[in-house]
């Protein structure tokens, strides 16, 4: 884990969960309880750190200003009102997709096809692809408080 321990304890999985939601509802078409649900399971195991981790990575390259505990105190200061405030809904990309597709195999949800194609060299590559577009879309929302 090469982020800071406060950030797991300011982003927790309530609150990446929130932001996600919207998000997820509506690539799913679901109502936005059963996609919390669906994310919750999802990013309960080795899915929340990963993402935690390209969030965290995506906060420092954004800023050349801010040290680490300027960085946490911004995620902080935006999350100190309305910490379970819902996200933005993130504009669909092939990247966005395959960042889905790896909450739905977390999930248990995805289909045996949809697993295997993300168990191909290009399906971890698009996976990977997808991870770091998340985890800028999670950064800006940590970040974009006050």
């Amino acid at each position: 884990m090469s982020y800071p321990p406060r950030l797991s304890h300011l982003a927790t999985r309530a609150v990446v969960v929130a932001k996600l939601v919207p998000t997820y509802a509506q690539a799913h078409r679901l109502d936005e309880e059963e996609a919390a649900q669906r994310l919750s399971s999802a990013l309960s195991g080795k899915l929340l750190p990963a993402l935690l981790e390209a969030a965290w990575t995506a906060m420092q390259g954004k800023t050349k200003r801010l040290n680490e505990d300027g960085l946490l105190e911004k995620v902080a200061t935006t999350l100190s009102e309305r910490p379970l405030r819902p996200g933005r809904v993130a504009p669909m990309t092939p990247s966005w997709s395959a960042f889905l597709v790896l909450t739905d195999l977390e999930a248990g949800t995805a289909s045996d096809a949809a697993r295997r194609v993300m168990e191909s060299e290009e399906g971890r590559r698009r996976g990977n692809e997808g991870l770091a577009e998340a985890g800028r879309f999670l950064a800006a929302e940590l970040t974009r408080g006050k």
